[in-house]
């Protein structure tokens, strides 16, 4: 075999979502593995988890974390992370292997703490100038009350330019492009407030607005802190997810295997898939016979026979027998840069997705513009006197100043993904909720959505046990799906295997022994001489009798009856779109009364689907976890991904499913749009505020007092009646 040299190649940008095989590096010395714990809740886990841990020989520390769900474990080289799973798995807990490069890469929260440091310096400068303020409406008067004039100048000035730049900054992005959003009446409030307030207490005036601008930077910097949490507990999660899948290949070289990133992959090298491994390319098999899992391409549960000369994909699965793959293309020319091509036209539509706080920043911003300059023309034309109309102009804009706007729709969400998070959904996308509460149609994906991706014994018990011993027997020598669900159903039945030597597996076709003297096989119907039928099976022939069937159901997930009942009581239109063969799509449509189906769809045919439903008006909620899903879940108008799927339908997706239940979907439309009420009911409270306290502004009596007051008591407001949804 000749093994070519490598030109220099930019990386793949759709490689890291068809990983390698998680090859697990040899360092010199002590290796530290991280593990994702989703089911651990108590303190009793974290004992029984760290002690599962610590007795696997060459384990030497680990410790659990129950905020980030996280073990950190210590061990030998030779220590695996699949051995590390499948403890935690026999000990009753779900665990995936993490990348600990990428999370180290992800702790720094830089834009959290900027927040929460400008919300200090805004609260604390506040709280002091409010102690000067409460001295001046005391009764403080002349020299006195100029002086603390002047001390709450000193502290407000460096205090806003910190802490409101935020606001400073979006605002002039937005009118640099000639356009209004919520920031620039923010701004404009702060900026007339500060200007009156310096020549009022230049011109030893009796009233000053240091404290209500401090006021509302502090409340409206409180909003975006809310809001920052939110997204980013969320896009926290969705990095440690994305941590789950390693992208990493052995490449084969004159010098031996040689452990390479996938993005340095070249057209023409030689790759070894192992069995388990996902193969990281687009290639033909140039070594090796096996069968492969094309489910999370296509969606089709049954594995495919794989030999010397066959085309492979990016994003498939090899499943029993090593493999050596030829790269025909890598990096813009592979089948997963063409789908992340569909996946980028797919989201142009819904970055067009107005939110209900950008509509009313519309109708709001140029609103209380017109307000406060018709204020100021109003008095100077009847008072004559600039300084007073300048004063009541910037009372009005005080008063009017979207503090509860700005905290109606981070309020609210901070509730509502608080919610659906207890319930194990992450809330990814800003307007994600808002859309959900706008479906009306939801579509399923099928292998790995709505039933485990993993084949289960159909009917167990109907099977002859002796049949079953010796087929358990052949089953527990091959890693292969249908044989560990056969092994492990014969295991749940009590079935003690038969005595079967000289067993072996032959790549591609199944396992082989010696019975009594009698040559049996366990695999595919060609290989024992059986007709293949529509049913996924594996065939057992023992010497020269007929051989046998057991067949297969892949299980659904829990939750699947109940939350389509749910979805059909809440009056929503349920579809069922999947890549899988027409039979088995069929079947469960019809055990889980889903009138309208489609079988055997590509992606494209599934993102044209989506696109169709859309031009027929209607919202559509798809769910599902394949690369063969990207497409429609970008197209979608919101779309769920479990926790399980592919890094790049997690990415695609605006809600991600943490658990195995699916039941919490049908509760976040509920939830939806109980937010969504919440959200309106806040824009109509702070438009109240604004009826009662616009005419008090405009006539002259908004002192800083009621101006803080009036704007504390709207916020509050706001943020009381979004925790109702808690």
């Amino acid at each position: 075999m000749t093994v070519h040299a490598r030109p220099a190649l930019a990386a793949c940008p759709a490689c890291v979502a068809a990983p390698a095989a998680p090859v697990q590096p040899m360092p010199e010395g002590p290796a530290r593995i991280a593990l994702s714990l989703p089911g651990i809740h108590c303190q009793a886990c974290i004992g029984t988890v760290e002690r599962a841990l610590a007795d696997v020989p060459g384990v030497t520390l680990a410790r659990v974390n129950l905020t980030l769900k996280r073990a950190m474990v210590d061990a030998e080289p030779d220590v695996t992370a699949a051995a590390l799973v499948d403890v935690l798995e026999r000990a009753g807990y779900e665990a995936h292997e993490l990348d600990t490069g990428a999370l180290s890469a992800t702790q720094a929260d830089r834009a959290g703490r900027d927040l929460l440091m400008r919300l200090a310096v805004a609260g604390f400068a506040s709280m002091n100038v409010m102690l000067l303020s409460i001295s001046v409406w005391s009764g403080a008067a002349d020299a006195t009350r100029d002086m603390f004039h002047w001390i709450s100048a000193a502290i407000t000035l460096p205090a806003i330019a910190f802490s409101a730049k935020p606001f400073f900054v979006n605002a002039w992005a937005a009118l640099s492009v000639r356009r209004l959003n919520m920031d620039v009446p923010i701004v404009l409030a702060i900026v007339l407030a500060l200007a009156t307030s310096l020549w009022e207490t230049a011109l030893s005036g009796h009233h000053a607005y240091f404290d209500a601008a401090l006021a509302l930077t502090f409340f409206l910097l409180a909003g975006r802190y809310l809001d920052h949490r939110t997204r980013a507990i969320a896009r926290s999660a969705a990095q440690e997810l994305a941590a789950l899948e390693v992208p990493r290949a052995l490449l084969v070289t004159t010098d031996g295997d040689r452990e390479v990133p996938v993005a340095e992959l070249a057209t023409g090298d030689y790759i070894r898939v192992r069995p388990g491994g996902r193969i990281p390319v687009d290639g033909e098999i140039s070594e090796g016979r096996s069968e492969l899992d094309r489910s999370v391409l296509t969606g089709e549960t049954v594995p495919v026979f794989a030999a010397p000369g066959q085309a492979v994909s990016a994003g498939e699965v090899n499943l029993t027998g090593p493999l050596i793959v030829r790269a025909t293309a890598v990096g813009q020319d592979t089948s997963l840069h063409r789908m992340a091509e569909l996946v980028s036209i797919a989201e142009s539509g819904r970055s067009r997705y107005t939110s209900l706080a950008d509509s009313a920043a519309k109708l709001y911003a140029p609103g209380v513009h017109i307000l406060s300059a018709l204020a100021f023309v109003g008095w100077l034309l009847w008072s004559g006197d600039m300084r007073v109309a300048l004063n009541i102009a910037a009372a009005v804009l005080i008063i009017t100043c979207p503090c509860a706007l700005g905290l109606a729709v981070p309020a609210v969400t901070t509730a509502a993904s608080g919610r659906l998070f207890r319930k194990g959904m992450l809330i990814k996308h800003a307007t994600a909720l808002e859309r959900l509460a706008e479906v009306d149609t939801v579509v399923f994906d099928k292998t790995g959505t709505l039933t485990e991706g993993t084949p289960k014994l159909n009917a167990p018990d109907s099977y002859d046990r002796d049949q079953m011993a010796i087929a358990s027997a052949l089953a527990k020598g091959s890693s292969h799906p249908l044989s560990v669900a056969l092994a492990r159903a014969a295991d749940d039945l009590g079935i003690v295997p038969q005595a079967v030597s000289d067993i072996r597996e032959i790549p591609g076709y199944g396992t082989e022994g010696l019975w009594k003297g009698q040559r049996v096989r366990l695999g595919r119907a060609s290989w024992v001489g059986a007709q293949q039928g529509t049913e996924t099976a594996a065939w057992l022939s023992v010497g020269q009798n007929a051989p046998f069937g057991f067949s297969f159901v892949d299980a659904l997930r829990p939750g699947v009856e109940e939350v389509v009942a749910a979805l059909h009581a809440q009056s929503k239109t349920v579809i069922l779109l999947s890549g899988d063969a027409t039979h088995a799509v069929a079947r469960l449509a019809g055990d889980l009364g889903i009138h309208e189906w489609i079988a055997e769809a590509l992606p494209e045919d599934k993102a044209n689907r989506i696109a169709s439903l859309a031009r027929d008006g209607r919202k559509v909620l798809m769910v599902g976890d394949g690369l063969n899903d990207t497409a429609a879940l970008a197209a979608a108008h919101v779309s769920i991904s479990p926790a399980t799927a592919l890094d790049a339908a997690r990415v695609a997706s605006d809600i991600v499913l943490l658990g195995r239940d699916v039941t919490p979907i049908a509760d976040a439309l509920e939830t939806a749009r109980s937010a969504t009420r919440r959200i309106r009911e806040n824009f109509r409270i702070a438009t109240a505020y604004n009826v009662i306290a616009v005419p008090l502004a405009i006539a002259g009596f908004a002192t800083p007092l009621i101006a803080a007051l009036a704007m504390s008591t709207s916020s509050i407001t706001v943020s009381l009646n979004a925790l109702r949804l808690r």
